[in-house]
């Protein structure tokens, strides 16, 4: 008798965690929000950098695109460790 109860609650064990794990399980609008939450913390930081080269660039003599350039870049960098750490934390 001992064994099938143990048996039981072994089974029961398993269900309750399927249905906690499908419960669980992201959606397709949860997958797009997500998405597009990695995508606006990959290109806000760019446009950011861009936008910040440009004013720089028109207010300063000398090199036509030296910040723009430097802060493209720097934005990418930005941009990029902004995903990774999002992926992390998920």
């Amino acid at each position: 008798m001992t064994h099938r109860r143990r048996l039981k609650q072994q089974v029961d064990n398993q269900v309750r965690r399927m249905k906690k794990a499908d419960r669980e399980r992201p959606n397709l609008l949860a997958q797009t929000v997500f998405l597009g939450t990695l995508g606006l913390v990959m290109v806000l930081p760019i446009i950011g950098g861009l936008y910040l080269g440009h004013w720089l660039d028109s207010i300063m003599p000398g090199s036509p695109i030296c910040w723009t350039l430097s802060l493209l870049f720097a934005g990418l960098v930005v941009g990029v460790f902004n995903v990774y750490f999002l992926i992390q934390n998920k």
